[in-house]
């Protein structure tokens, strides 16, 4: 049921972007890769994830304002989220394999860099997401990966996000953009934080938020190489979340805090690489600590 559902969902998505009368042209590739191997190396809670956004639009994105729709950007993302290794769950939050796939469009009003989406997000085994990590692990001779048989069950939801960025340039090599977010669907969140870009690249690209981490990957790529520095900081109300049923036990953290800071170096055109760490909070309650995620991209198109 929910491969069916999730691939009419995409399918759906894909439709404006790529019909024969649509004038939108692949303008930019995101990615963005987060585990906590080069973290804390722990293998717990936030343990993995993968996104990818497949940018389109009307023309070049060279940082100047575009209206609402002219820029589509289809997003699909896989997640892990596992309970610390040996914790002997439950009391620790439960095991869910999570694969989404949504459109989101980026446009601007005045000086604001506003984005809206939504994405079908499938949560449970029938996602594969469990047996593609233990087939992973058995491969490379990894300890095999805990409480699967407890883990979220099969479900599908519809997630819904909205964020405005007020982006300033300070100076040639220096931006800093705050922003509020707020989503809904399988959390209720509302975020407001910041994020700082100093160096040579990044300041005129279209900015995407990683959902995990808040770290800032690229949508598109513009001219000129170098290196930038990205900090950034933010804090969340939250209302709830699927990932900790209620019914079940669990509760979830109202506030959450991340904290992050990574480089981006593009080395030639079609050539880049990325690295961050962050700092997430305690997201459940009896959670005893925070956890760090590092974050890694490499880009080669040829």
């Amino acid at each position: 049921m929910i491969g069916r559902a999730l691939l009419a969902a995409t399918a759906l998505a894909a439709l404006p972007g790529i019909s024969a009368a649509d004038p939108r042209e692949t303008i930019g590739w995101g990615r963005s890769f987060n585990n906590d191997y080069f973290g804390d190396n722990k293998d717990r809670w936030r343990t993995g994830s993968y996104t990818f956004s497949w940018v389109r639009g009307r023309s070049p994105y060279d940082g100047t304002p575009v209206p609402f729709g002219d820029i589509l950007e289809y997003r699909f993302r896989s997640e892990i989220i596992a309970p610390l290794r040996g914790s002997g769950a439950p009391g620790d939050r439960p095991y869910a394999g999570i694969f989404s796939a949504g459109i989101h469009t980026h446009f601007d009003v005045d000086a604001v860099e506003l984005s809206l989406g939504a994405d079908a997000v499938a949560i449970g085994p029938s996602t594969g997401i469990s047996a593609f990590q233990e087939w992973f692990h058995d491969l490379f001779s990894y300890p095999a990966p805990q409480y699967l048989d407890g883990q979220l069950p099969d479900q599908l939801h519809l997630g819904v996000t909205a964020e405005a960025a007020l982006p300033v340039r300070v100076g040639p090599e220096l931006t800093v953009r705050p922003f509020v977010e707020v989503q809904t669907g399988v959390e209720e969140i509302a975020r407001i934080g910041g994020d700082l870009i100093f160096g040579k690249v990044g300041h005129d690209d279209l900015l995407l938020h990683d959902p995990v981490t808040g770290q800032i990957y690229r949508g598109t790529e513009g001219p000129g190489n170098g290196v930038s520095f990205v900090a950034g900081l933010d804090w969340a109300a939250v209302g709830g979340s699927v990932y900790l049923p209620e019914d079940d036990g669990y509760a979830a953290t109202d506030q959450r805090l991340r904290a992050r800071g990574g480089v981006h170096w593009q080395i030639a055109p079609g050539m880049s690489f990325f690295y961050g760490l962050t700092w997430l909070s305690e997201e459940f309650v009896g959670q005893p600590e925070g956890q760090l995620i590092g974050s890694l991209k490499l880009n080669l198109n040829f």
